[in-house]
C-alpha cells in the first residue's frame, strides 16, 4: 500500500545542455517534446506539478507553475530545494527533463517504498539517481539548507541527514527489465538512440 499523502511533481529543466548543444526539453521524440513526456508521465500521477528553470519563457506554453533558483550557482541540489520550497505536497517526485522513458508504474514503484523513509532513491548500473527520486518535503528541506550552508552542492550531500531507502537494480527491472525509465539524453548520439527506440515502439 502506498502512503495516503500529497505528491507533487517536479521537473528539473534548468540544466545548461552544453553536451546537446540545445535546450534538450524542446527537443522531439516522435513529433513531442522531451519536456511534454516527462509531463505526461508525471500527470498520470498528480495534477500537482512545478517546472523548475529560471528561464520561463520556453515553458509558458505547459501552463504549469515554473519556479526559479532561490539562489543561484548550486546547480541541482538548488533546484531540489526551489522545488521543494514550492511544493504543496508531503512528497516530491523530482525527475529531469531529459527522461523521456518515464513510466508511471516504475515513478509509482518509488513511491510506493516511501513510508518512514525521507528520500527513496534508484540505485542501479553502480550508481545512484537523484534526478529521478522521491523526496519528503518537511524533512529534506532543513537538510538542504545545512547542506548550502556548509558550500556542498552535490544532489545527495544531504543525505547523511535523513532516512534514504535505495531501491535496489534486481527489485527495478522486475518493474522495467530495461531500465528505460532511468535513460538520460545529454548527447546528440543519445537523442538519437532515443528516438530509433521510439520508433521500435
Amino acid at each position: 500500500m502506498t502512503e495516503a499523502i500529497s505528491l507533487t511533481g517536479l521537473i528539473l529543466a534548468g540544466g545548461a545542455s552544453s553536451r546537446m548543444g540545445q535546450n534538450k526539453a524542446l527537443l522531439t521524440l516522435a513529433g513531442q517534446m522531451m519536456v511534454e513526456r516527462v509531463t505526461q508521465a508525471l500527470a498520470v500521477l498528480t495534477d500537482d506539478i512545478l517546472i523548475i528553470a529560471n528561464d520561463a519563457g520556453p515553458y509558458r506554453f505547459l501552463q504549469r507553475p515554473i519556479i526559479p533558483d532561490v539562489r543561484h550557482g548550486y546547480g541541482p541540489l538548488m533546484g531540489l530545494y526551489s522545488g521543494l520550497k514550492a511544493a504543496r505536497g508531503e512528497l516530491a517526485l523530482l525527475v529531469a527533463v531529459d527522461m523521456p522513458f518515464l513510466a508511471p508504474d516504475f515513478l509509482r514503484y518509488l513511491i510506493s517504498l516511501a513510508p518512514g523513509y525521507d528520500v527513496v532513491i534508484p540505485h542501479a548500473r553502480d550508481r545512484l539517481h537523484p534526478l529521478c527520486a522521491v523526496y519528503r518535503r518537511e524533512s529534506c528541506l532543513p537538510a538542504i539548507e545545512q547542506a548550502i550552508a556548509r558550500g556542498q552542492r552535490r544532489l545527495i550531500a544531504f543525505h547523511p541527514q535523513v532516512r534514504v531507502r535505495q531501491a535496489p537494480e534486481a527489485d527495478l527491472r522486475r518493474i522495467s527489465p530495461d531500465l528505460l525509465p532511468l535513460m538520460n539524453v545529454n548527447t546528440p548520439d543519445e537523442l538519437e538512440i532515443a528516438r530509433r527506440k521510439v520508433r521500435r515502439d
